[in-house]
């Protein structure tokens, strides 16, 4: 009779134990472990200079053309305020990133708090859905200043640019949040380790003991909806502004105004092939090596912030000349 008793008082208690259990066991960790680059551990220390060495030139040409707008009042016009917002994105995009990075690389320092991994992942996820938003301004002003160039003052005013600025600051967080709500959401195992160098949303997702399709759905729909519209857009800008460079009586007026959309068509599609390739592979191309899916994820987000600077620098004749005034001023 005490042997049914013991039996049953077991049997009444084990589902308690066994829910307390399923409670400790799946929750939010405390940290995440980063790998880095898995496969290429070896390899860190040479990978970080070329990794260095374009976030120092991001940071380095980001801030001159910052500078150089704010100094000269000439520049102050609806295609240079696109220009700096688009180089703050970069600043932020890159930097929410590469310290952590380098950090593992150089120090071992893999170990990221929860709560820090997910900002990080909000931050990148949010800036680059902005960039994208950007580009379209940029495309925008673009096709009124060449196919309405007598309407362009008065269609792109100081507040129309600054609506436009704010509804792409807040379709980035708008759009991003859920990434953030739904991974906070799962309950994770006791797994922690992300083999990425920073906190990429589907690497931290995997990570959950629950059915996440929800997490990766929502990504596609974002890529599709949102990046997709703006490729849409864009190419929908330039197929209007090409048709009207083509139309121009003279050769050298349409090589001068091609000249003018060429940097633009540079930086977008340095942004949108490694961009759409990083999201994508991650999610359908399961035979490519994933040391080389990091690799490439790494650089979506550090080549555009270096190469969109050099690029403007270059190709926009009114900054290049005041950086080069700039140093000559500093020579003399």
């Amino acid at each position: 009779m005490q042997d049914i008793l013991l039996c049953l008082s077991i049997g009444h208690l084990l589902p308690y134990s066994m829910s307390d259990s399923n409670t400790t066991d799946f929750t939010n960790p405390s940290t995440f472990i980063l790998l880095g680059i898995p496969g290429l551990e070896a390899a860190h220390v040479w990978i970080s200079i070329p990794f260095c060495t374009m976030y120092i030139i991001a940071i380095l040409g980001n801030f001159t053309i910052l500078f150089i707008v704010k100094r000269e009042t000439s520049l102050h016009g609806p295609m240079y305020y696109f220009l700096c917002m688009l180089a703050v994105t970069d600043l932020v995009l890159s930097t929410s990133i590469l310290p952590k990075t380098l950090s593992i690389f150089w120090f071992n320092s893999r170990e990221i708090d929860f709560n820090a991994c997910l900002t990080q992942m909000y931050f990148m996820h949010c800036f680059s859905v902005m960039e994208s938003g950007i580009f379209v301004a940029m495309a925008l002003d673009r096709y009124v200043a060449i196919c309405h160039p007598l309407r362009h003052s008065t269609i792109l005013t100081n507040p129309m640019i600054a609506k436009i600025c704010l509804a792409v600051v807040l379709r980035g967080g708008f759009f991003v949040l859920p990434y953030l709500l739904l991974a906070r959401r799962w309950p994770y195992c006791s797994n922690k380790i992300i083999p990425h160098t920073h906190c990429e949303h589907m690497a931290v997702v995997k990570l959950a003991c629950a059915d996440t399709h929800l997490s990766s759905y929502y990504g596609l729909f974002v890529l599709f909806s949102v990046i997709g519209l703006d490729v849409f857009f864009i190419t929908v800008s330039y197929t209007q502004i090409l048709r009207a460079i083509f139309s121009l009586p003279t050769k050298d007026a349409r090589l001068k105004t091609l000249g003018t959309c060429s940097s633009h068509l540079c930086a977008i599609l340095a942004f949108y092939i490694s961009a759409l390739f990083s999201s994508l592979t991650y999610r359908f191309g399961h035979n490519v090596d994933l040391h080389f899916h990091v690799f490439i994820a790494n650089v979506y987000l550090l080549v555009p912030p270096m190469l969109n600077p050099i690029i403007y620098g270059v190709r926009t004749k009114q900054i290049r000349d005041r950086v080069l005034l700039l140093f000559t001023q500093k020579e003399t």
